[in-house]
């Protein structure tokens, strides 16, 4: 997969392929199924597939920290896309300048005049443009005019209920991890470089991997049974995602303590994959009150996974 990045990287060779628009956040399998239409489409008119996206988002643009949180990060995106074998993946730097645009500026400057697309692939609520006042009935007309097709893909339910960022991102907030994995169509994971901590865990005897989570906020807090991909065989753990507030924490961190495991892994890129909560983050009175409750949570999530 080919990654533009900024307006400014778009090539000559860029112009002419089927795209979709959209943030694309958490990759759900309403997502699935238009980046699918996306593929097949792209295959039946022998052009390269394309997603737009926007860095920032346009929420975490206006709203800043009140922005809601973001289930996946841009490497996280880029992985996702890379999997599912899209061509390219062409992310817009989200400026005031772009915020501005009406619709028929965004068409003209970026559909047709920037990646000249041929087929364009939206999700039926799709909305664009200054106020987000373009919608699908906007692209309609201007493909007459400009000479694209445009087709919209209908809202995918599962068990009568509308799959989206918002209900995934509701869920995970409340540690309802099944119905999440549900709309996702897999379990909600998180990735990132295992970097160097303050080594109490290992204090305490639960070295622990540390990973910084790359978000304004999270979509989840708290002590869950998880499983940790990039060490070769697939392993079971439990994980703390918080600011870790018996030692004062203020950065929010995402600690791993993989069982039956204790090599040197700094740097490796690893995968965790929430698969129960076991409680909210606390403060304890002493680190050796912490001790006893970890072990607690250690053989809560050794009997969740082995059952898992």
């Amino acid at each position: 997969m080919e990654l533009i990045r900024g307006i400014h990287n778009l090539k000559p060779r860029h112009r002419g392929c089927v795209a979709t628009i959209g943030n694309y956040d958490g990759l759900h399998l309403g997502h699935r199924q238009v980046l699918r239409q996306l593929r097949e489409q792209a295959a039946a008119d022998g052009l390269p597939s394309l997603v737009m996206s926007f860095e920032p988002t346009p929420l975490e643009f206006f709203c800043g920290e009140n922005a809601p949180a973001r289930l996946s990060t841009f490497r996280e995106k880029v992985e996702q896309f890379r999997e599912i074998g899209i061509d390219r993946f062409f992310c817009v730097h989200f400026t005031w300048e772009v915020a501005e645009m009406s619709p028929e500026q965004f068409i003209r400057a970026l559909l047709v005049g920037g990646i000249d697309v041929r087929h364009l692939v939206v999700g039926d609520d799709f909305r664009f443009g200054r106020d987000r006042s373009g919608n699908f009935d906007t692209l309609l007309a201007s493909g007459r005019s400009y000479g694209f097709e445009v087709v919209d893909t209908p809202s995918f339910s599962v068990n009568g209920m509308r799959v989206s960022s918002t209900v995934v991102r509701d869920a995970l907030a409340r540690g309802d991890l099944e119905l999440a994995e549900r709309m996702l169509g897999r379990r909600y994971s998180m990735s990132g470089r295992v970097i160097r901590g303050d080594q109490l865990g290992r204090q305490l005897g639960y070295p622990t991997a540390n990973m910084r989570v790359h978000r304004q906020k999270s979509p989840l807090k708290g002590v869950y049974a998880v499983r940790v991909g990039g060490l070769g065989e697939v392993r079971d753990a439990m994980a703390s995602l918080g600011t870790r507030p018996t030692v004062d924490g203020r950065e929010m961190r995402l600690e791993v303590h993989i069982f039956d495991f204790d090599e040197d892994i700094y740097g490796s890129h690893l995968r965790v994959e929430f698969v129960a909560r076991l409680r909210d983050e606390q403060r304890f009175d002493s680190v050796e009150l912490m001790a006893e409750q970890l072990a607690r949570d250690a053989q809560s999530a050794r009997d969740i996974l082995g059952t898992a």
